[in-house]
């Protein structure tokens, strides 16, 4: 239940961000084209996130029930692979923000940002059960998990919305290729 709600309200802050930097950079979405490739890669972005909030949302749960450390350590493995599997794919992305739109430029920014965070709290979290293997549930490391879950979900929001803004724009442009023919 709690999960749901949660999805909602990423949801509704993706839609909310992409409507913000609509308005911020409408005039130069009209300058330069967008990238296909960055379309293409964001649709692997938004696969790959959606994995990692799952498994996100695994490894937060776990902190409810009572599990052996080795539980903690597979689930955090899975989660480190996503979390390397999402750098490789923000590196493509960052070689395409040449040919992008500002608007992708700026939503390539943010996707690096929340990755560089999850980064971040996935490994404490590892470093935090390495040294604590008889009971890895505490307030610092619970809070590590939490904002992953949190954070994984802003990153699938902000990447589906930006897919779904590139899809639009790119109906949009063959309507417009169809009323000049």
């Amino acid at each position: 239940m709690r999960v749901d709600s949660m999805t909602k309200s990423y949801m509704v802050k993706g839609v909310l961000l992409t409507l913000l930097l609509l308005s911020v950079s409408g005039r130069a979405i009209a300058v330069r084209e967008d990238s296909q490739q960055l379309s293409q890669v964001l649709g692997e972005g938004r696969d790959e996130a959606d994995e990692l909030a799952r498994d996100a949302d695994g490894a937060e749960s776990l902190i409810r029930n009572q599990v052996r450390w080795e539980t903690h350590a597979a689930v955090l493995d899975r989660v480190k692979k996503h979390v390397n599997n999402m750098a490789r794919i923000v590196d493509k992305l960052t070689e395409t923000r040449a040919s992008s739109s500002d608007l992708q430029e700026q939503a390539v920014n943010r996707i690096l940002l929340l990755v560089k965070e999850l980064a971040f709290n996935t490994t404490a979290a590892i470093s935090y059960l390495n040294q604590n293997k008889s009971r890895p549930i505490t307030e610092l490391y619970t809070e590590y998990l939490q904002d992953n879950a949190e954070t994984t979900h802003q990153l699938l929001s902000t990447i589906s919305s930006l897919f779904e803004y590139e899809k639009s724009m790119t109906i949009a442009k063959l309507k417009n290729k169809l009323e000049l023919s």
